[in-house]
């Protein structure tokens, strides 16, 4: 058990499923399709779904919902977590002719109306601001977010990709209400653990989400010079940790931090669930976790 997991604000666990990519492949992807891999998350003790207004060109909303409709026991052993607040030229979005944010309270109040019905619940277990706003007041947004709260549409709210100032000053507004803030973390984007995220989530007892654990896939795919590295030195480590699968190795790396953050598991390929999730059992020693860090960075420590 790590030591700042008492009294965290609050916890999804280890492991969370994400959507982003569920409709990527070249063959549409069937419901019942769907539902097998969710129950191989809860197998694995995944009772988690991550997903997004924007995901999947705005359409992945809609076949999480689908899936738990067509499965009532999904739907009752699952939270959801999905975020709001990034337009881009879409026939759902008609109004923006370019990229863009908008965190105001209408638009988070009106996103999050529209992922309840998609989704087919009456509540949405955490409601995160999926990037930064430059353009909305923090008290705008937190206004917003407040309004959810107060209306019962959703139970907890957080953010998504913002700095430690962004957040702390949304956070003060909703006094001490962000319940985590998700952020890109891997061996190949260690940036939450010197631009004072993580510090940050121990310090209010916030447990982290990261995304892209594996970099988007790039630690398996990629040709580069770290992820030829980190590949090497993985297939190293794999028999002293009983043959463990290399995702399995990096998730473990994850949660070795002390900020603990959840690992989103986005992968869709349904034996990877189970092979992956087995980094939540296994304790890399000190050592192996720094010649991980070392293999990504190309250097030692300074």
């Amino acid at each position: 058990m790590k030591e700042n997991s008492d009294h965290l604000r609050y916890d999804l666990g280890d492991f969370a499923y994400g959507t982003w990519r569920i409709l990527d492949g070249e063959q549409p992807l069937s419901c019942e399709a769907l539902v097998r891999r969710f129950h191989k998350c809860l197998e694995n003790n995944i009772n988690t779904i991550d997903t997004a207004e924007i995901y999947g060109d705005y359409h992945v909303e809609e076949a999480v919902g689908n899936t738990l409709k067509s499965d009532p026991e999904l739907l009752n052993r699952f939270k959801i977590v999905t975020k709001a607040g990034i337009n881009v030229p879409s026939r759902e979005k008609s109004h923006a002719s370019i990229p863009q944010y908008d965190s105001s309270s209408k638009n988070l109040v009106h996103c999050a109306e529209k992922s309840l019905r998609l989704l087919g619940i009456d509540t949405i277990d955490l409601f995160l601001v999926h990037r930064p706003d430059w353009l909305t007041h923090p008290e705008d947004t937190a206004r917003g977010l407040q309004q959810l709260i107060d209306e019962g549409k959703v139970r907890n709210v957080g953010v998504s990709n913002y700095t430690i100032y962004q957040f702390e000053t949304l956070d003060q507004l909703m006094d001490g209400k962000l319940a985590t803030n998700q952020v890109e973390f891997s061996p190949l984007c260690m940036d939450p653990l010197y631009d004072g995220s993580f510090d940050q989530c121990l310090q209010k007892k916030v447990r982290p989400m990261a995304w892209s654990p594996l970099g988007g896939g790039a630690l398996f795919s990629g040709k580069g010079g770290a992820e030829k590295r980190l590949r090497d030195k993985l297939t190293s480590l794999s028999p002293k940790y009983g043959e463990a699968p290399l995702d399995a190795l990096v998730y473990a790396w994850v949660l070795a931090v002390p900020a603990n953050p959840t690992v989103i598991l986005g992968t869709n390929k349904i034996d990877r669930i189970t092979s992956g999730t087995k980094g939540g059992a296994i304790q890399l020693e000190r050592e192996d976790w720094y010649a991980i860090w070392e293999a990504a960075k190309g250097q030692s420590v300074p």
